[in-house]
C-alpha cells in the first residue's frame, strides 16, 4: 500500500510540472523543443566544418569519372570519344639541314617566320613555272606523305565538273530536308557531299582523274630525297568506308606536299601541271626551264570550283587566314583528320593578285593543336610578310613558255 502512494505521488508531481510548462509556452512542445534545437544546432556545425572538405572530394570525383553518356532522340546511349594524341605539335628545330641556295630568300623566311615551332613544312612553288620558291622542313616535304583529309576534295570536285555530273550550283540531297551546292560543300568542308559524289563517280574514274592530276607519282623533277605518295588500287574494303570514304577524307591515300602543291599549281596557272623543280644553287635559278608533266583540260571548269576555294576563306573553314591578310583574294581548301596518334592539318592555297601568283601549301602533324585551319592562319601569317616586303610587285603574270618534258617542239 505504501508503495503504489510512493508512485502516486512521483506522477502527480510530473503531470504538475507539465501543466506549469505548458501554460508558460502553450505554443511549445516539450519533447519537440529539446529535439529540434540539438538537431539544428548539429546540422549548422557540420555545415560548417565539413563542407570544404565535400567540395574537394566530390571534385576530385568528377574528374576520375568517364564521360556522362548522352541519351540521343531514339533512345539509345552514345559515350563520348576522346581521342588521345601521342605526337607532338611543336618542335625546336630550326631546319638548319634545309638545302638553300636556291631559293628565293624573302620567301623563305617569310615561310619560317609563318611556321615558328609548329612541327610541319611550308611549300612555296610559282604555279607558272613549277619552280619551288621555298621548301621549309624538307625532311618532312619530302616524306612519303600523309593521309590528305579534306584535301581530297579537290580532285573529287574537278573529276565530277569534268564528268558534267554536277556544275558549282548543282544542289545534292544529303537528306530529307537538306540539299547543298558545291560552293557551300567547299567553303565548309562537308562530307556528305563528297561521299556522295564520291558513289556517283565511282572508283575508276575517281582514280583515273586522282592519277590525272599526279597523284601516285612523283611530283618533283629529280628533287633529292623526293618519296612517293600511295594511291590504292582497287576501292578501299566497306568497312572503311569505300569510294566515298576515299572522297570525304582520303582515306587509303597517302599524299605528299609536293603533290598536292602541282594540283592546286595547276589550278591557278589555268591547267598546266608542271614538274616541281627546286634549284640548288645561283647557277641553276639563272638557267631554270620550266618542265610540263602535262596538260589539263581543266580550264573550263575552274570557275566553277574556284567560288568554293575563294568561300572557304572568306567565309568558311580557312578563314582564320584573315585575321593576318585581306589585302589580296586567297583560294585554298583546308584538310583536318588523324592517324595512330598524330593529327594531321593541310591548307592549299594560292593568291589571286593583278601582278602575279604564288602557291603555298602548309602541312603540319602533332597533337590536338594541330588541324587544318591552323594551317590557314600560318599561310596568312606569310602572305602579310610577302606582302609588307612587296613580293607580289612587279612580278610577271603570264605564264612561263614552258614545253612537255623531252618535247622536240620549239
Amino acid at each position: 500500500m505504501g508503495q503504489q502512494s510512493v508512485t502516486f505521488r512521483k506522477h502527480f508531481t510530473f503531470s504538475l510540472l507539465v501543466a506549469f510548462v505548458l501554460t508558460l509556452f502553450p505554443q511549445w512542445g516539450v519533447a519537440a523543443t529539446v529535439s529540434t534545437r540539438s538537431l539544428t544546432a548539429r546540422k549548422k556545425s557540420q555545415k560548417v566544418s565539413e563542407a570544404p572538405r565535400a567540395r574537394k572530394r566530390l571534385s576530385r570525383l568528377s574528374r576520375s569519372r568517364p564521360r556522362a553518356t548522352r541519351v540521343g532522340r531514339t533512345g539509345t546511349r552514345r559515350r563520348r570519344y576522346h581521342e588521345r594524341f601521342t605526337a607532338s605539335s611543336f618542335v625546336d628545330d630550326k631546319f638548319e639541314s634545309d638545302s638553300t641556295a636556291g631559293e628565293d630568300p624573302v620567301v623563305r623566311q617569310a615561310a619560317i617566320d609563318a611556321l615558328g615551332n609548329m612541327n610541319g613544312t611550308v611549300l612555296a612553288i610559282e604555279p607558272t613555272s613549277g619552280r619551288v620558291l621555298a621548301m621549309v622542313n624538307q625532311k618532312l616535304a619530302l616524306s612519303s606523305g600523309a593521309q590528305p583529309c579534306s584535301t581530297i576534295k579537290l580532285s573529287v570536285a574537278l573529276a565530277a565538273l569534268s564528268e558534267d555530273l554536277i556544275t558549282k550550283d548543282t544542289e545534292i540531297a544529303l537528306g530529307r530536308r537538306s540539299r547543298m551546292n558545291l560552293t557551300t560543300a567547299l567553303a565548309h568542308s562537308n562530307n556528305a557531299y563528297f561521299e556522295a559524289l564520291g558513289r556517283r563517280l565511282g572508283f575508276e574514274k575517281v582514280s583515273f582523274y586522282a592519277h590525272q592530276y599526279g597523284l601516285g607519282e612523283l611530283a618533283g623533277y629529280h628533287i633529292p630525297g623526293e618519296q612517293l605518295g600511295t594511291y590504292p588500287q582497287e576501292e578501299i574494303s566497306s568497312k572503311l568506308g569505300g569510294v566515298g570514304k576515299m572522297c570525304s577524307f582520303g582515306e587509303g591515300i597517302s599524299m605528299t606536299p609536293l603533290q598536292l602543291g602541282a594540283m592546286v599549281s595547276a589550278i591557278a596557272n589555268g591547267g598546266t601541271l608542271y614538274y616541281l623543280q627546286h634549284p640548288s644553287s645561283a647557277e641553276e635559278v639563272a638557267s631554270f626551264e620550266p618542265r610540263v608533266k602535262r596538260h589539263l583540260d581543266i580550264a573550263p571548269i575552274i570557275p566553277e570550283i574556284s567560288d568554293g576555294m575563294a568561300a572557304a576563306v572568306s567565309y568558311g573553314t580557312a578563314r582564320s587566314l584573315r585575321v593576318n591578310f585581306n589585302e589580296e583574294e586567297i583560294l585554298g581548301k583546308t584538310g583536318t583528320c588523324s592517324r595512330a596518334g598524330t593529327r594531321y592539318g593541310w591548307f592549299a592555297s594560292y593568291a589571286k593578285t593583278d601582278v602575279g601568283r604564288i602557291v603555298v601549301v602548309v602541312f603540319l602533324q602533332g597533337g590536338r593543336p594541330t588541324f587544318g585551319p591552323k594551317a590557314a592562319e600560318i599561310s596568312g601569317r606569310m602572305y602579310r610578310s610577302l606582302y609588307d616586303h612587296s613580293f607580289f610587285a612587279g612580278r610577271p603574270t603570264d605564264t612561263a613558255d614552258a614545253k612537255p618534258l623531252g618535247s622536240t617542239q620549239p
